[in-house]
């Protein structure tokens, strides 16, 4: 991740940055290499404040840690980002995960049973009887689903750079939380790594 450090007339050590450091690839691993830090050092009488900014693709996520000491305002604004960052990457999962609405059939309605018909009536000579009329049943038909557009995701995310195993690219999925991955083995078999909607991983072998 890359990190941009700000001290507002105060000074900061080497070992402030290191921890900062150290911190900050753990919560990359959660939103993803892409993501930028900034980290400012400010003081306000005999408080120390660190706020910390980080941008990843999709989420922004700001925290502040104040102390007597820089090391625990840093710690605090550290922590209160990761907890951040876990949790956007759960609900995230999770609802990626949820399976799709099971399409509801309505049965058909009941048809009552006909009412017995009358007998019929005795005409004068001469006179035709009227049609009889003819019920028509109406049908409903559903209403069509909006149509949802696909998520389009961008090349480097889905596809592997470097030759790696099948299992090599199954824990590459799962460490960087991705559905989709497109690698080739060494010897430059393509395959297709997705997760299906109940969770489980599966291989595709394209020709």
């Amino acid at each position: 991740m890359e990190v941009e450090f700000t001290a507002r007339k105060v000074k900061v050590t080497k070992a402030l940055h290191t921890q900062a450091e150290e911190a900050l690839d753990r919560i990359a691993r959660i939103l993803g290499r892409t993501a930028r830090a900034n980290v400012v050092f400010s003081a306000q009488k005999h408080l120390q404040i660190v706020e910390l900014t980080i941008k990843a693709r999709l989420q922004t996520i700001a925290a502040t840690g104040k102390g007597d000491t820089f090391t625990s305002a840093l710690k605090q604004a550290l922590e209160h980002a990761e907890n951040q960052a876990r949790k956007n990457r759960d609900r995230k999962m999770g609802s990626k995960r949820l399976p799709k609405e099971e399409k509801i059939l309505t049965a058909p309605p009941v048809a009552r049973p006909k009412a017995r018909a009358p007998e019929p009536e005795l005409l004068p000579e001469g006179e035709k009887p009227s049609r009889p009329r003819t019920a028509i049943a109406v049908h409903s038909f559903p209403v069509a689903k909006t149509v949802i557009e696909p998520h389009i995701l961008s090349s480097a995310e889905a596809i592997a750079l470097k030759a790696m195993t099948i299992e090599e690219a199954v824990k590459e999925a799962e460490f960087r939380d991705r559905d989709l991955l497109i690698f080739h083995n060494p010897a430059g078999e393509m395959y297709v790594l997705h997760r299906r909607r109940d969770g489980q991983m599966e291989l595709v072998d394209l020709p």
